[in-house]
């Protein structure tokens, strides 16, 4: 190429269009790719593959959501046991149980969806406690009639002692109050009166003997005394003992010297009147 021809290109490029280079490097200096090298690079030490690789994982994992920090459901199902046991499941609101458990009505609804589901996780509770208390007294002692007098003891005892909302709301609140948790309702009352069947079949009483009866006579006279009871009278495991000694007549189960001894005992305040026969 002639010279003319260079310059000629060379002006049709014109100034702007030339390369530009980097600048040199500085001489020891060490370019910014080389300060840090990866976690696979030779040059990386074993702590500093060690971070970058945790990094790595960590910028990669899944974002999960953060649990609550304070779970409040223990604080929602005190309040809402004692005002459906207090008001009744109708009467109290999801704005008074919120106030009461110092939360706001919004928060309440995160906690549970409807007053329905609410109801149905104090009954439960209610229950379980129920028969968390059943089951320590009935492990105290082994003979039926015994066994049955100790269930009376501890059903009444959870009902008119005191904290005993839960209880009360699974005798006051019946299940066709709640359409929308009615056979799950009646589902909990059934596997709690069933233990009380299971006491009674156990019963040795003459084959006329109507259990069924039996039972819910018993479960009735217990479940009606939270309508009457008053703090500072017999105690109520006075008086579950009283119910039964009246029971224990109609059967003929028990023998008549017992039953005279238990009258003096529990009626008429004789000595033992809190002693199982």
């Amino acid at each position: 190429m002639t010279s003319d021809t260079t310059a000629s290109v060379s002006r049709a490029r014109g100034p702007g269009r030339r390369k530009r280079r980097a600048p040199a490097a500085a001489p020891g200096a060490i370019s910014p790719s080389a300060a840090t090298p990866s976690a696979a690079s030779p040059s990386a030490t074993p702590k500093m593959a060690g971070k970058m690789a945790g990094k790595m994982a960590e910028s990669s994992a899944p974002c999960r959501p953060t649990p609550r920090a304070h779970n409040r459901r223990g604080e929602i199902l005190d309040a809402a046991a004692e005002l459906f046991a207090r008001q009744g499941f109708h009467a109290a609101s999801m704005r008074e149980i919120a106030a009461a458990a110092g939360m706001l009505p919004g928060s309440l609804y995160y906690h549970f969806p409807s007053k329905d589901e609410l109801l149905l996780a104090v009954y439960e509770e209610g229950v379980r406690r129920i028969a968390e208390r059943l089951d320590a007294a009935l492990s105290e002692v082994d003979r039926p009639w015994t066994r049955l007098e100790a269930a009376c003891v501890a059903h009444l005892e959870m009902l008119l002692e005191a904290g005993g909302d839960y209880a009360q709301v699974v005798i006051r609140v019946r299940p066709q109050d709640c359409p929308a948790m009615q056979a799950r309702l009646i589902a909990l009352r059934d596997a709690h009166e069933d233990r009380f069947k299971a006491l009674i079949e156990m019963l040795e009483l003459p084959a006329e003997a109507d259990r069924q009866a039996l039972r819910l006579m018993m479960l009735g006279a217990l479940n009606w005394t939270q309508t009457w009871y008053r703090p500072g009278g017999d105690p109520p495991a006075t008086l579950a003992r009283r119910f039964l000694a009246l029971v224990a007549i109609g059967p003929g189960a028990v023998p008549p010297d017992v039953i005279a001894e238990r009258y003096l005992t529990l009626f008429a305040g004789g000595p033992g009147a809190e002693d199982t026969p």
